[in-house]
């Protein structure tokens, strides 16, 4: 009886695969790098024990206070989540030449970007629950369950913009300069749009200038969940989002693809 050769064809990679792989790496990645993993993860939570929970009891223990600052100390961590995540590890990248060897393996289109919102995600997740877990133990603060999940969901959503808008830093500033870059628009960012506190107690321009930025926006929809915040309507605040997501997205690829 003839064999009959059979030629095995060889194995075609998953695509899926591929992007689970990159995002597991980049998560270990960053958990990895303490610069960036400790600050993330500590510092939110830390702001708000000290002014959310120490402070607000020393000041009668209102507990509208603990709330207005679970809604905000959550913008402030996936602030630092989107912008230290894309801005400084992408600038780190391109200078150690990493993104240019990237590109040439077969990787799926968009798998390193996508990987490192995946890893954007979850740390804006983590960030979101243990701010949670504070405000409900030692801060007081009492919402309904449709209103906790809101918060976790609308934190990890509105990473995006901020995920953009790091891009587009990491695209132009070289990995030396990025983190100083980052703080000059982070902390200033913050603290213009009422994240540490309401932009009652601020001085009149800044009240007005807050729409100009998105983490002012970001943060007013997350205090419409808890009742709180100014009578503007929610399109408004998710259309700005939208628009910064989309126009820093766009000009950070567009930048990447020059040097590509």
């Amino acid at each position: 009886m003839d064999s009959l050769s059979h030629t095995v064809a060889p194995a075609r990679p998953s695509r899926f695969r591929a992007w689970r792989l990159e995002a597991r790496c980049e998560l270990l990645r960053v958990l990895r790098t303490p610069s960036f993993a400790l600050p993330t993860l500590l510092f939110p939570p830390l702001f708000y024990l000290l002014f959310g929970v120490v402070l607000a009891a020393k000041g009668g223990g209102r507990p509208e206070v603990a709330a207005y600052l679970l809604a905000t100390y959550g913008v402030f961590g996936v602030m630092g989540v989107g912008l230290f995540g894309f801005g400084v590890n992408v600038a780190v990248d391109r200078q150690r030449g990493l993104l240019t060897l990237k590109r040439a393996l077969p990787m799926p289109p968009g798998a390193y970007v996508g990987a490192k919102m995946v890893s954007a995600a979850v740390f804006a997740t983590v960030c979101s629950l243990s701010l949670a877990l504070l405000a409900a133990t030692v801060g007081g603060v009492q919402l309904q369950a449709w209103q906790w999940l809101s918060l976790v969901g609308i934190n990890v959503l509105g990473v995006l913009p901020f995920c953009a808008i790091g891009l587009w830093i990491g695209s132009r500033v070289g990995g030396d300069g990025a983190p100083a870059v980052v703080n000059i628009i982070y902390l200033p960012m913050a603290f213009l749009s009422g994240l540490w506190m309401p932009l009652s107690m601020l001085p009149d321009l800044v009240a007005r200038m807050a729409p100009a930025w998105p983490s002012y926006h970001l943060s007013q929809v997350a205090l419409r969940v808890l009742g709180q915040g100014e009578e503007k309507p929610l399109a408004m605040h998710v259309g700005v989002l939208l628009a910064f997501t989309v126009v820093f997205a766009l000009l950070a690829l567009r930048r990447l693809a020059r040097e590509a």
